[in-house]
């Protein structure tokens, strides 16, 4: 039985027993209801933020790990941009300036497309502000290697054509002329040993005997074989790259129009043809339109001793020839 419980009336100065009524234990019953209520929501929310349940201690360490990933990510992506950056620079300044090209402009790249809408998209992801930060990163990165490997391929595309270029240039001398006798007169004005005057004599004179073989200087195509007037008999050659070379008063020709020949092939004789005083190969090297110094393309042919003493030799004024 419960015990029965009594209070002091100060009125009557006697113990009463307490009674309770239905409305008393009500109040009392719910009081101890919502009590235990507060208190066990209190312990779920106090246990759950220190104590997070299995799941949510898998989806942390999937945010860490990403996170992790993301920063190794976004450190690789900054140490390729400095790479990317230390090519360019050696492309601008380096490989360029050697093959003398213009460096690529850079305002390319600046018609790529960031893909606004894109990064918009990822910004309403979850942890979209690394994501979105890695990937403007990646495409940025993206961008300038294409930017980057088109530049290279155009340095490829010189390099090439600058293989060709010096296979193609005048780059010996037309006859076989080691010891250099048979140099008689060179470019520049000279005392025409026929008229006796002073005119510009636009090419180097060779003496050597008639049916010496006379070689191209450097790969070409064959665009004339005939006669000319004070030339004689004689061959044209274009090597492309806005460079002819002439070979003047020959005995015979070996080669015809449009022929393809190489440096070093044999594509005539040497002769005493047209205006000439004596068995000798006249030889011109023109640059876009323009008789040029033919000695400034012996390079493959003559070591510095042989290019100095060539020098003097072909400075006499007194053996013109034709």
């Amino acid at each position: 039985m419960a015990k029965k419980k009594y209070h002091f009336n100060p009125e009557t100065l006697q113990m009463e027993q307490v009674t309770y009524t239905p409305l008393y234990w009500l109040k009392r019953s719910g009081t101890y209801i919502i009590g235990s209520m507060l208190i066990g929501i209190a312990f779920f929310f106090l246990f759950f933020s220190f104590f997070p349940s299995p799941r949510e201690k898998q989806i942390r360490q999937q945010k860490e790990a990403l996170e992790t990933q993301y920063r190794l990510l976004s450190r690789q992506v900054d140490q390729m941009q400095l790479v990317l950056t230390d090519l360019q620079q050696r492309d601008d300044n380096l490989y360029r300036a050697l093959f003398q090209a213009d460096p690529l402009p850079r305002s390319f790249s600046a018609k790529a497309n960031y893909r606004v809408a894109y990064y918009d998209s990822i910004a309403r992801m979850t942890n979209y502000q690394l994501a979105a930060n890695l990937t403007q990163k990646t495409e940025n990165l993206e961008r300038d290697l294409y930017v980057q490997a088109k530049s290279y391929e155009e340095i490829l595309r010189y390099v090439k054509s600058q293989e060709i270029k010096m296979e193609n240039l005048p780059a010996i001398q037309p006859v076989l002329n080691k010891d250099l006798t048979r140099v008689a007169s060179g470019y520049g004005w000279r005392n025409d040993p026929v008229y006796h005057t002073r005119r510009f004599h636009a090419g180097m004179d060779f003496t050597a005997p008639i049916g010496t073989d006379v070689y191209a200087t450097g790969n070409a195509k064959v665009t004339f074989t005939g006669w000319k007037q004070g030339y004689g008999n004689c061959v044209i050659i274009d090597h492309g790259f806005n460079y002819e070379t002439l070979y003047a008063h020959l005995s015979k020709s070996l080669v015809r129009k449009g022929q393809n020949v190489k440096r070093g092939d044999v594509i005539a004789l040497v002769g005493n043809t047209g205006k000439s005083t004596g068995p000798h190969l006249h030889y011109e090297v023109h640059y876009k339109g323009h008789a040029v110094d033919p000695r400034n393309f012996y390079f493959q042919d003559l070591s510095p001793e042989q290019y100095d003493r060539m020098i003097q030799l072909s400075n006499n004024q007194g053996n013109l020839l034709d």
